[in-house]
Parts: structure tokens; C-alpha cells; sequence
């Protein structure tokens, strides 16, 4: 195979140029697509000339290329054929295009357009009539919409280019377009507006991807691995959203967004953890219940993060810092346990992610009813059984149960398997294990990078005027400030500058 695709290579880069007659054009370009059944080769006539048109079939609307260009170019009174005659003069379609390179033609056929010869000119003309089956504008996903907009992205990015274009309509909104993969020739585009992003930002997007060398991308992995200043790092640098509105937000922050075709999600650089933090209803409900569900988040993350390891911790080493009433409860829970505590913390986490995981994988009907059905049984048989203790149960449920506080899911991935490490240290070193397990954490966050942004900004470096948007949620109107650490440009959010 890979053989057969140098030969095609090879070939294709010795016909740069196609030949003026019809009759060769259609020998090399039937060659280059032998054996590709879909591609139609349509040779019809007028009265001056004979042409050519080539496309995909499924990708063309065959009822608009019949009437917007074969018959008005057969019934045409126009004595020459040249192509910009026939664009100008003669076909009813104004999104059109003059080609010259082989190259260029077969992108362009690849992207649903016809393209139409003639018989005396080495060039052709591109007609955009895309027409194939996509899904319909719905409501997001995987991002409930509880205040807003209820109109989610899909896979068409034209369609997701226009949603956002709606949102923001001026033309400093500038969409720069590139294609990547060897095979699958994805369009990407590069959003960001003129005057607010980074143009220092705009041009290291570029570049990392102009530096993505791969046969496909069916999905947002590969880009975001190309994005990402430090691959090694479970936490993400990239953030996604299937909202046009908070890619709107971004924008105005002086962000880049990467829309990727065939991907009804919309990546955002740069990020930081707090950005991953924050939910559009943040600025959508009063600005004290924003606050407060800001601190929620906040207060269930670190419970996440670090409540098997405590209980771990305490239980083991330092059981003196238990209420004697309590501790002598959960010495009778665990009279009959035959394993220590991080044996038992390690047992139901893993039980647990188990059951998640298998609740995601299986059909949304049953995928709830056996994640919920499944955690009850399998922890009540668990302490009958005299494997777990009930407590554990406990701390173990409350930690799965934050995760899902978490608005990015790739966020919640992280906090689902970091406790694990930080377990083990607890059982091995008490408190100081525990301690030691945060440290490790926060200065592998502080060493993180998005194209120039600590992850931990504005909290680390401080900078006390952006804290008004991260530790709380001031009123909208005392928001007079974009947050400097993505763009310094335009830094005023009003005209009056104040």
C-alpha cells in the first residue's frame, strides 16, 4: 500500500499542471481516481465546446449542479467557452473558484465541490455546492445548559463558524483556515479577534500545528496533543466547549479558538485551572450565586482530590485527632475488616471507577440504572461481606460524587485517578505523605505552562485585580477589565476606558 501511494504521488507531481485537451485531462484524472467508485465523471456538451464535470457523489447536490450549471451552459448563447466568461455569464452560483494546480483540484473535489473543464484551457472552476446529510442544531451534550443559549455545535464547521459568528458580529473576528492530515485533509480554523488576542499566541497556534504531521484527524485528540506545552502532564492545557457562547466569552478575553471539522466541540488556548473551574450559568445567575457555587466547586475539588488519603492518613497514623465517640464507631465498623485501611480505600476506589466506567460505556438507558444500581449493591454486600467498612463506603462515595462537581470532564478524569498515588503515600507516611503528595501537585501546577500562561494564574504569580473573577464573581458591571494574562492589547472591555 504504501508502494501504491508513492507511485500515486509521484504521478500526480508530474502532471503539476493538467493538459488543455479534454480528452487527456479526463485520462489522468480517471487514473489518479481508479477504483473510487463515488467519483463522478459527468461529460456533457454545449454548442460551442465540450466539457467535464467531476464530483462526489453524496457530497454534491446533483439537482443544483444539473440546473445551476450543465443546463444553462448547454443552452447558453455565449460563442466562446472560456471559464471566467462561464462564471460571469453563465452559471448561477457566486461561490466559485478558477484552478490551476492538480493539486488544488483534488482538494477541492475532496471537499464536495464540482469542478468543470472545458476543452481548450489547463485550468478549472470550482463550484461549492456542497450538499450532505448533517446532524441538526440540538442542545449540547455534554454541557447541561441550565441558563442560556440551548443551541449546541455539531460537525459541520461551517455551520459551527456561522454560530459564532452570530454571537460576534464584526469583522476583527478573523478566521484563518489551514488543512491537516496526509489522508483526511481536515479543515482547521484558527478564531481570534484583531486587537484583543496575542498575535504572539495567534502565530505559536500556527505553528504548532503547521508542525502536526498525521494521516488523520478523526477527532480533538491530536490537536490538542500538539497544543499542549507539556504532553507528559495528566492535566489538561486545552479547554473544550460545545457552546457557542463560551467560545464567544473566550474570544472577547483575547483567546484563540480551534474549530475543528467533523468535531462538534471548539478548543481554547490559552487555559488555566481556574478557567477549567468556571461554568457559564458563573455569569448568568446572580452574581452571590455565582459566588457561591464558585466556592462549592472550590471546596469539593480539594475534597476529591484529597479525602481518601486522609481518612487514610488519620486512621492509621493518627487516630488521636478523632473524637473518642467517633473513633470508638469506627473501631466497631472495622472490628471484622480483615485489611488495613489502604487496602480497603484501594478496593472500593477501584470498584467504584469500575462501575463509573462501565456506566459510561454502556447505552445511556441502562448506563445510569447500573452505575447507581451497581455502587448500592455492590457496597452494601461489600460490608456484609466484612471487606469494607462502612465509613469507608462513605468517604469513597462522597469522593466520587465531587468529581462530578467538576464542569470539564477531562479535569474530572485527572481528579479520578491523582488520589491513587496520593493514597499510598498517606498509608505509607501519615500526614506527611499527605502533605508531601500536595506539594508534588502544586509545584508540578505551578510549573505548567499554556503558550506562556501559569496554569495557576492569576493566583500564582499573584495578581490581585484578576482575583475578582476567580475567587469570587463581582457584579458584571465592576468587570471593566479584560483578564491581562492572555492579552494586554486592548485591555478595556467598554469604551469609556475607565
Amino acid at each position: 500500500m504504501k508502494t501504491a501511494d508513492l507511485h500515486l504521488k509521484e504521478f500526480i507531481k508530474s502532471y503539476e499542471f493538467l493538459p488543455s485537451s479534454l480528452e487527456e485531462k479526463t485520462k489522468i484524472l480517471k487514473k489518479i481516481y481508479k477504483n473510487c467508485d463515488d467519483i463522478v465523471f459527468h461529460p456533457f456538451f454545449s454548442k460551442q465546446s465540450a466539457y467535464l464535470l467531476i464530483f462526489v457523489s453524496g457530497l454534491c447536490d446533483e439537482e443544483k449542479i444539473h440546473e445551476h450549471i450543465v443546463r444553462p451552459i448547454q443552452h447558453t448563447s455565449i460563442v466562446s467557452p472560456e471559464l471566467p466568461l462561464i462564471i460571469s455569464h453563465v452559471t448561477n452560483i457566486t461561490n466559485t473558484k478558477i484552478l490551476s494546480n492538480t493539486l488544488e483540484i483534488i482538494d477541492e473535489i475532496a471537499d464536495g465541490n464540482a469542478i468543470l473543464f472545458n476543452d481548450i484551457e489547463n485550468k478549472a472552476v470550482s463550484y461549492r455546492i456542497t450538499s450532505y446529510e448533517k446532524r441538526s442544531i440540538e442542545e449540547p451534550q455534554a454541557e447541561s445548559v441550565i441558563i442560556g443559549s440551548r443551541e449546541g455545535f455539531i460537525e459541520s464547521v461551517s455551520t459551527n463558524l456561522s454560530l459564532v459568528r452570530r454571537k460576534i458580529k464584526t469583522p476583527s473576528l478573523k478566521m484563518s483556515s489551514m488543512v491537516i492530515g496526509t489522508y483526511s485533509h481536515t479543515s482547521i480554523y484558527i478564531s481570534y479577534i484583531e486587537g484583543i488576542a496575542s498575535l504572539q499566541i495567534v502565530e505559536d497556534v500556527k505553528e504548532k500545528l503547521k508542525k502536526l504531521n498525521v494521516d488523520a484527524v478523526l477527532s480533538n485528540a491530536s490537536i490538542e496533543e500538539a497544543l499542549e506545552d507539556n504532553w507528559s502532564s495528566p492535566f489538561p492545557q486545552v479547554q473544550y466547549s460545545e457552546r457557542p457562547e463560551v467560545v464567544a466569552a473566550a474570544l472577547l478575553e483575547g483567546r484563540v479558538a480551534i474549530f475543528i471539522d467533523g468535531v462538534p466541540f471548539v478548543l481554547m488556548v490559552p487555559v488555566t485551572l481556574f478557567t477549567l473551574l468556571q461554568t457559564p450559568e458563573d455569569y448568568t445567575e446572580r452574581f452571590i450565586n455565582g459566588t457561591l457555587s464558585r466556592w462549592l466547586r472550590y471546596f469539593f475539588l480539594m475534597v476529591a482530590l484529597l479525602a481518601p488519603s486522609a481518612y487514610i492518613a488519620i486512621l492509621t497514623f493518627h487516630q488521636e485527632m478523632i473524637p473518642t465517640t467517633l473513633l470508638l464507631r469506627i473501631a466497631q465498623s472495622r472490628e471484622e475488616i480483615p485489611f488495613p485501611a489502604f487496602l480497603e480505600a484501594l478496593i472500593m476506589q477501584v470498584i467504584f471507577e469500575v462501575l463509573r466506567e462501565a456506566g459510561i460505556r454502556l447505552p445511556k438507558q441502562m448506563g445510569s440504572t447500573v452505575s447507581i444500581v451497581g455502587t448500592l449493591v455492590i457496597g452494601q454486600a461489600a460490608i456484609q461481606a466484612g471487606l469494607v467498612s462502612a465509613p469507608m463506603v462513605m468517604i469513597v462515595a462522597i469522593t466520587g460524587i465531587s468529581s462530578f462537581l467538576l464542569p470539564q470532564y477531562t479535569l474530572s478524569i485527572v481528579l479520578r485517578w491523582i488520589p491513587f498515588p496520593v493514597m499510598f503515600l498517606s498509608g505509607m507516611l501519615g500526614l506527611v505523605g499527605l502533605m508531601l503528595g500536595v506539594l508534588i501537585i502544586a509545584s508540578h501546577l505551578c510549573s505548567l505552562r499554556s503558550f506562556g500562561v501559569s496554569y495557576l494564574a492569576p493566583l500564582a504569580p499573584n495578581d490581585s485585580s484578576l482575583l475578582k473573577d476567580v475567587l469570587i464573581r463581582v457584579p458584571l458591571k465592576f468587570m471593566k477589565k479584560r483578564p491581562s494574562i492572555y492579552s494586554s492589547i486592548n485591555p478595556n472591555r467598554r469604551n469609556e476606558g475607565k
